[in-house]
């Protein structure tokens, strides 16, 4: 249904390949649809898996939808081609332009709302979360000449980037740790040790935002 506009209260209009066909929708335990939430677990993971962990994690954090499935029509109405065949068969829905933009903007989280949000037993005020969460945040307690730290409640900057762009600032070429010796803010005194060394003390030029020519042009 549109929510605004002069078709607002109207359901989209859908596009059909070829004849509807009837839906068959598929029984699965591990899959459920119930109360308006869908819910699968067929996917599980060993404990140790750490590289299945991530490629899960990078999956449910994919964006809402691909650019490759946007197309405009000769008037200028948006073309959105579904990933999946509705129940009635439809395979794309045709939005006008402002249309398509209310409904990407319903997809943009309140600002200061969580993105993630835990049920059942992992749910803020679960009476059980206390036996399957790892406790933290404990001050360390020093000794005279040994300290006992507790594990950091974040992943370090150093971290993020090895997981995201493999790049692991923290280990030199050798093999060897690397680490802080002093921290240089002054520009002047940076642009001195760059120019000494050869190498061009004034940053890269910023790149403009990418989009994708001719998307959202008139017809």
């Amino acid at each position: 249904m549109l929510a605004h506009g002069p078709r607002a209260g109207r359901k989209v209009l859908r596009l059909y390949q070829g004849q509807p066909t009837a839906f068959t929708q598929t029984r699965d335990a591990l899959s459920v649809n119930a109360h308006g939430f869908s819910l699968h677990a067929g996917v599980a993971l060993a404990a140790d898996d750490r590289q299945g962990l991530e490629q899960l994690a990078r999956y449910i954090t994919r964006p809402a939808l691909s650019n490759a499935r946007i197309t405009l029509n000769g008037k200028g109405q948006v073309i959105l081609k579904l990933k999946t065949p509705w129940k009635d068969g439809a395979t794309h829905i045709v939005l006008e332009p402002l249309e398509f933009m209310q409904r990407l903007a319903a997809l943009v989280p309140r600002p200061r709302l969580h993105l993630t949000r835990f049920h059942g037993v992992l749910a803020p005020n679960a009476k059980l979360r206390s036996k399957v969460v790892p406790k933290g945040g404990q001050k360390a307690e020093h000794t005279c000449e040994h300290a006992a730290h507790s594990a950091p409640l974040r992943m370090s900057w150093a971290r993020m980037l090895k997981r995201v762009f493999d790049i692991d600032v923290e280990r030199c070429q050798c093999g060897g740790m690397l680490k802080f010796v002093a921290v240089i803010e002054q520009p002047e005194v940076i642009e001195k040790i760059l120019t000494h060394l050869g190498l061009n003390p004034q940053p890269p030029p910023i790149a403009p935002a990418r989009r994708e020519e001719g998307l959202f042009e008139a017809a």
